[in-house]
């Protein structure tokens, strides 16, 4: 179970709280804890619980004396071995934390057989928090670099690829409000800056052209999303990612491209991102066509709700306070 559960996990809340339930079945204690300290702040900076009942996260960094003398003397090397409670440090090449079982006190004390049996857990514990920051490291040089790609670009005048600093935020506030899962708005976050990314295969005089596209350029231009997909593919975490990026031109009455679907068969991701890029694209303007006031492209989203857009997210994005022409998350756009 715990060699599982140490290679199906790749985010620290899912591998955190997972730990606290395996442990409380693994060693028959009626709570368990895990706490992560910084490798250089060596403060508290994620801590879960679990108590059979309910599963508690927080990621709120804390002080050591805050959180407690057993909490602070086991992420300094020591262990508690009491009759109800026991705590290991997670040593890797440093402390990387401490893990805790508990049981009431009308309930059987623990023993020295309970101890070795959490050493061994937590020797497998230290293995996921290992394999977890390595897994993130590879995300942020991932990012980084795509990070730089899309600002390389930005200064070329690649438009289409860069978003203003506000896009984010109205995708994420569409998604929550959508109630999107956490793991399905990191999902938007990435397919936010990656969408587009295809176009670097479109040759610039096409995308700066300010005529009208003739039938030869606009399928160039349609296969961006496919070739954005290729281009992301290799990296294993961004496979989420891949069908929101792909169908994100797909219109909700099946006209769009590149597969033709409607409704419901493509990705809420998408339908999000097809209409937050829509709004900023007209609020922006394009080589071919002039801005337009935040108003006229609230009434023209409007008019195509049911036909390109999804009215539930049309109805969504008009309905929020965020909407609000005086809120700095739309005069930001201007």
């Amino acid at each position: 179970m715990v060699y599982r559960l140490v290679n199906s996990t790749y985010t620290v809340k899912e591998l955190t709280l997972r730990l606290t339930r395996l442990l409380c079945q693994f060693i028959k204690a009626s709570s368990a804890s895990v706490y992560m300290i910084h490798p250089v702040k060596k403060n508290v900076i994620v801590s879960a619980s679990f108590d059979n009942q309910i599963n508690i996260w927080k990621d709120t960094p804390k002080e050591l004396k805050d959180v407690g003398e057993d909490v602070l003397g086991v992420t300094r090397g020591a262990s508690v071995l009491k009759e109800f409670c026991i705590g290991l440090p997670l040593v890797a090449d440093d402390y990387l934390g401490a893990i805790f079982v508990r049981r009431e006190s009308s309930e059987e004390a623990f023993n020295d057989f309970d101890y070795e049996m959490l050493s061994v857990f937590a020797e497998q514990v230290v293995t996921a928090m290992k394999n977890l920051q390595l897994h993130q490291e590879h995300e942020k040089i991932v990012l980084g670099s795509i990070a730089s790609i899309g600002n390389l670009l930005k200064k070329q005048s690649y438009s289409g690829l860069t978003h203003t600093p506000v896009y984010m935020e109205i995708v994420k506030m569409l998604a929550m409000h959508l109630k999107v899962s956490s793991d399905g708005i990191k999902h938007l976050e990435y397919a936010s800056l990656l969408h587009d990314i295809g176009i670097i295969d479109v040759p610039y005089d096409i995308l700066s052209k300010r005529g009208n596209l003739s039938d030869q350029e606009f399928n160039m231009i349609r296969q961006h999303t496919a070739q954005s997909v290729e281009l992301i593919s290799p990296v294993e975490f961004l496979k989420p990612v891949l069908p929101i990026i792909l169908h994100h031109h797909e219109k909700y009455d099946g006209s769009g491209y590149p597969s033709g679907l409607k409704k419901e068969q493509i990705p809420l991701g998408a339908r999000i991102i097809a209409c937050v890029d829509a709004f900023e694209a007209m609020i922006q303007g394009r080589p071919y066509r002039s801005s337009l006031s935040i108003d006229a492209a609230i009434d023209e989203v409007v008019k195509h709700s049911g036909s390109q857009f999804d009215p539930k997210i049309v109805n969504a994005f008009f309905t929020r306070k965020f909407t609000n022409t005086q809120n700095p998350v739309f005069t930001a756009f201007d």
